[in-house]
């Protein structure tokens, strides 16, 4: 690259990361940068091996200004830009940045890409609960790939696919396409024949270990001259079946002297002995790595846009090599970084939850204390509510941290006017009841007194929880009966009106009757808690999202001869 080229290359980068970082608020992002530079100015992509090691400089410097530094600069080198910019915050407040160079298109197109070893953990509900968003923002599509093109390592479960679908139904959103990788290997065989026609792919049979130095040490392989003919027939080879693992595999030919060994001919195609889960893919043994694979069905599918990890930044780099090779225009790529979720102990990853179910440790995939979606599901945590934590989440490359706080406040919001109000009493504690009313009659909704009201009887005395109960001679006020004070085992009401709790010298508590509550078990992510409910609490249906007041928000599981069965929701 001669100096005026590097010093155009300079400019034009310098622009596009002062747009990237001021528009998003956040710092400049090389593979963000690329896209726009490249298409803008055509007659960089011949010097396309160079641009990201002078990108990458620029964008450093850009990141080193400070916010009001990056303005001033991008007002100099592009005013229009900017006022367009800043007109766009004028408008709709979103949480989610607009997406790049959506005007190209005429339709966006975004896919999540799950790989079905397992259903969701709370982690993977981002992808589809941005692209579902985007979706709607642009009216674009959303497309479902499963990328099950390893039988092996990442094996995939036949429960998953259908428990991803009803995952994303959860969640608020239907896909337009769904796609399974296992059942287009054919294609990827014959994009692999054109690869090897047009000089892009050879097989080769280095043990792992040999083409790695190889690679580290920037020397060629001694199979990548081989004759196209000679690569045909190997490939053939492989897709029949004729290799053992690792005899043979087909490499991509990038550059050998690359700055990122990674990125060195990387493998394409590599044989696998354990067969494919699905029957309609079993007796394949030739398969396709994800990067050739994806990037593949980007390209046939239409995607223009991908979010991916900012730890997968090299996954579009390898894959522009094939789409050079094709001729291919590559879609917009998103890095974000990754999600962690407080309040459990137990670490988001599909792998790991499974371990612990099938050691017994966790009861199943909606157990309260595993963060699934089934989880979170089964709890009566609406998917709307973990859609709108989500999305406040942006598509910072920066790791971010989700708190299940966000998602509590989001469903309370969405629950508290439906969910009806209930006692439940935790290692109760009986007292005799003496004067006062026959019954309780708290109402069913504070805010809705058309509901009407529970009848709490109090025959045979209350259950007070043990914090709630007063020392002797003190007074508490039972909620929805009456001021009681307490004289030995027993609670005498007082006549005291509802002024000594306004005044603040009486605590409003809640209660159950002695005799003929409903036993429950409150299940919750710190353990099951047995408690008794008040007898109306009988008439719930299951999957009521009820409140125990006091307590917190719980769905209705079941209702069995025995006893109920309630998930804890959040507080």
């Amino acid at each position: 690259m001669d100096d005026d080229l590097r010093e155009r290359v300079e400019r034009e980068a310098e622009k596009h990361a002062l747009l990237n970082a001021v528009k998003y608020e956040s710092d400049a992002d090389v593979g963000a940068v690329m896209g726009p530079l490249m298409g803008e100015n055509p007659d960089f992509r011949p010097h396309g091996d160079e641009i990201p090691g002078v990108i990458g400089g620029v964008v450093a410097r850009v990141n080193d200004l400070s916010t009001a530094e990056k303005r001033d600069r991008l007002e100099d080198l592009a005013p229009e830009e900017l006022a367009e910019i800043e007109a766009e915050d004028e408008g709709d407040d979103h949480d989610l940045p607009d997406l790049p160079n959506v005007d190209e298109y005429d339709e966006v197109r975004m896919r999540a890409a799950p790989n079905p070893n397992g259903p969701w953990h709370i982690g993977h509900a981002r992808m589809p609960a941005v692209i579902g968003t985007y979706k709607e923002r642009y009216d674009g599509s959303f497309i479902v790939r499963f990328d099950d093109t390893d039988p092996e390592t990442k094996r995939p479960d036949l429960d998953a696919y259908d428990a991803i679908l009803d995952d994303i139904d959860y969640l608020g959103f239907e896909p337009d396409d769904v796609i399974v990788a296992s059942d287009r290997v054919e294609t990827y065989y014959e994009h692999a024949r054109e690869l090897i026609d047009a000089g892009g792919a050879y097989t080769c049979s280095c043990s792992g270990e040999t083409f790695s130095e190889l690679k580290n040490d920037a020397e060629a392989c001694p199979h990548r001259e081989k004759d196209v003919e000679t690569v045909h027939e190997e490939f053939e080879a492989m897709v029949d079946g004729e290799y053992e693992p690792g005899e043979m595999v087909l490499r991509v030919r990038t550059d050998i002297e690359h700055k990122n060994p990674a990125l060195r001919d990387w493998v394409a195609f590599r044989m696998i002995d354990t067969p494919h889960p699905r029957e309609e893919a079993s007796a394949y043994r030739c398969w396709p790595m994800l990067d050739f694979q994806s990037g593949v069905d980007d390209h046939l599918t239409g995607v223009t846009h991908i979010i991916r990890g900012i730890d997968l930044q090299d996954s579009a780099k390898r894959q522009q090599f094939v789409y050079d090779y094709f001729g291919w225009e590559y879609p917009e790529v998103v890095h974000w970084g990754h999600v962690q979720v407080d309040a459990y102990d137990v670490k988001l990853s599909t792998s790991t939850i499974k371990e612990k179910i099938e050691a017994g440790e966790l009861d199943g995939w909606d157990d309260p204390r595993a963060p699934t979606l089934a989880s979170l599901r089964r709890r009566g945590i609406r998917g709307e509510a973990v859609v709108d934590a989500l999305i406040a989440l942006g598509t910072s490359t920066s790791n971010v941290d989700l708190s299940m706080s966000s998602i509590y406040a989001s469903n309370r919001e969405l629950v508290d006017d439906e969910a009806e109000r209930y006692f439940l009493v935790r290692d109760g504690e009986r007292f005799a009841l003496d004067g006062g009313p026959d019954a309780g009659h708290p109402p069913l909704h504070p805010d809705h007194e058309e509901r009407g009201e529970r009848t709490v009887p109090v025959d045979g005395g209350v259950r007070l929880e043990p914090d709630d109960v007063p020392a002797p001679g003190e007074r508490v006020w039972l909620k929805g009966y009456a001021c009681v004070r307490r004289e030995g085992d027993s609670l005498v009401a007082t006549g005291d009106g509802i002024g000594v709790v306004r005044e603040g010298d009486v605590d409003v508590v809640h209660w159950v009757p002695a005799e003929g509550g409903v036993e429950v078990t409150m299940r919750t992510p710190d353990g099951d808690v047995a408690g008794v409910a008040e007898p109306d609490f009988a008439a719930t249906d299951v999957d009521d999202v009820v409140q125990f007041e006091r307590i917190g928000f719980v769905r209705v599981d079941e209702h069995g001869d025995e006893e109920s069965v309630v998930y804890w929701t959040h507080p």
